[in-house]
């Protein structure tokens, strides 16, 4: 007597569980467009459990990098031990090191998001001997200090 009990509690349960996976079509006010701006909003188009087995991916994609900020970031972090570097996400990952005449040590992340050579393209982050902060003047005089340096290799590469 108990067993069909059992299996018809299991039915219903499932039953409603269904039921609520069906859940309404209601627009929340994050489905809302207004509320993501022009580069936040979501791609209109919905994955597939059979775009894991696609490749539409362009195979000929070029680096989107900055060469003269790589470059420039390279060299004016060069006193930093780099632990990782990927030039296709534009990501430089130093180590802790000391600026030559510096007595405190710096460690340094920095992001290169644009192939444009735009201070907007350029994010960089210091920490100082465990994770500590780093004053906003600092990391704004190695922006700079990278920003310039980048502009001199380009007028250097524009004048051949």
């Amino acid at each position: 007597m108990k067993t069909p009990r059992i299996v018809q509690l299991f039915f219903v349960t499932a039953l409603c569980v269904g039921l609520a996976a069906c859940g309404g079509n209601r627009a929340t006010r994050s489905d809302d467009m207004s509320v993501y701006g022009a580069d936040m909003r979501p791609s209109a188009r919905q994955t597939t459990i059979w775009d894991v087995f696609g490749n539409r991916s362009n195979p000929n994609t070029t680096v989107a990098v900055n060469k003269y900020l790589w470059n420039a970031s390279l060299e004016v972090l060069n006193f930093l031990p780099i632990q990782s570097v990927d030039p296709f996400t534009g990501v430089i990952v130093t180590g802790y090191g000391t600026p030559p005449g510096g007595g405190r040590s710096y460690r340094a992340t920095v992001q290169i998001s644009d192939p444009a050579m735009d201070a907007r393209s350029l994010k960089l982050s210091l920490q100082g001997p465990g994770g500590a902060a780093v004053a906003p003047g600092t990391v704004r005089a190695v922006e700079d200090a990278i920003l310039t340096r980048a502009r001199q290799m380009r007028i250097r590469d524009s004048g051949l």
